[in-house]
């Protein structure tokens, strides 16, 4: 419908949509259709053709159009297979659908899309989906499959404001304790998600190795140090109490999650020679 000439062409769609309407109407009224294209400074020809569409379709046959094609149309995936690829990303890891890795990609849900919809897609192609989807590319949350939610809330609401009181009564200090090494199940990069939501990636807290503990206060101190060794009550004692009990000259309120070193009664021993308390925390992930 774009047939305006000169300057007019540079008008706005809604501003040609105006002038058409604008010059059928003066056409109607009676004017010459010549001093109608004068007037409005458009060919006379863009006159005759508009008013032929007005006597054939009325006003409708000159408002605007949208441009381009109609959302969904010559899509490859129906709407429900684009339901099902989009559920299958957001609730799925790419392993636990027969593919590679723990992460979406655009390659790997090309993949489940020529699994689950039988059509091949380029990498720019599924990320239109996608965007089109609502999802993001965003580094994940881990979570551990182990965490108990409502046991964690119970630690915030109840437990841990009884130790940070019994601190203050104390003159004590609250330590925070864990230790850390490479897993097996090691996840690192991003995946698509939904918008304004992190993913969050569930892992298994049993298989890994250990090889550093580290101690932080809620001022701010912290007490770091390395070892080969496995994990064990033994290396708890010796490598984390015996150094802190030589770093602190007042009791120390020592806060752990719930890994077998940190229940065992090796452990309790050390705690009661020492007076200092340590106290229980349900933790992300075991260790």
């Amino acid at each position: 419908m774009n047939d305006l000439v000169g300057d007019a062409r540079h008008l706005s769609p809604s501003a040609q949509e105006a002038l058409r309407l604008r010059s059928v109407a003066a056409v109607a009224a009676g004017r010459d259709r010549g001093d109608v294209a004068a007037v409005f400074g458009v060919s006379l020809k863009a006159v005759d053709g508009w008013w032929a569409k007005w006597r054939a379709g009325g006003r409708d046959a000159l408002v605007m159009r949208p441009r381009g094609k109609p959302v969904g149309v010559h899509q490859v995936l129906g709407e429900a297979e684009q339901a099902a690829v989009r559920q299958a990303v957001l609730e799925h890891r790419p392993c636990d659908l027969g593919l590679s890795g723990q992460l979406w990609t655009r390659r790997l849900v090309g993949g489940l899309i020529a699994k689950l919809c039988r059509a091949r897609l380029t990498e720019p192609g599924v990320g239109k989906y996608l965007k089109r989807w609502g999802l993001s590319f965003q580094r994940p949350d881990k979570r551990a499959v182990e965490q108990d939610p409502e046991a964690v809330a119970r630690w915030h609401a109840e437990t841990w404001p009884a130790i940070r009181a019994r601190a203050r009564e104390d003159g004590g200090e609250v330590l925070f304790a864990d230790q850390v090494g490479v897993r097996s199940d090691q996840v690192t990069g991003r995946t698509w998600g939904e918008k304004g939501r992190t993913p969050v990636v569930r892992r298994s807290g049993i298989r890994f190795s250990v090889n550093a503990m580290s101690a932080i206060s809620t001022k701010g101190r912290m007490h770091f140090m390395v070892f080969t060794e496995s994990f064990t009550a033994e290396v708890m004692c010796r490598r984390l109490l015996d150094r802190l009990a030589g770093h602190f000259d007042h009791k120390v309120h020592l806060v752990v999650d719930g890994h077998s070193a940190h229940r065992s009664p090796r452990r309790a021993r050390q705690r009661r020679s020492q007076a200092q308390p340590a106290q229980a925390a349900p933790s992300p992930q075991p260790g």
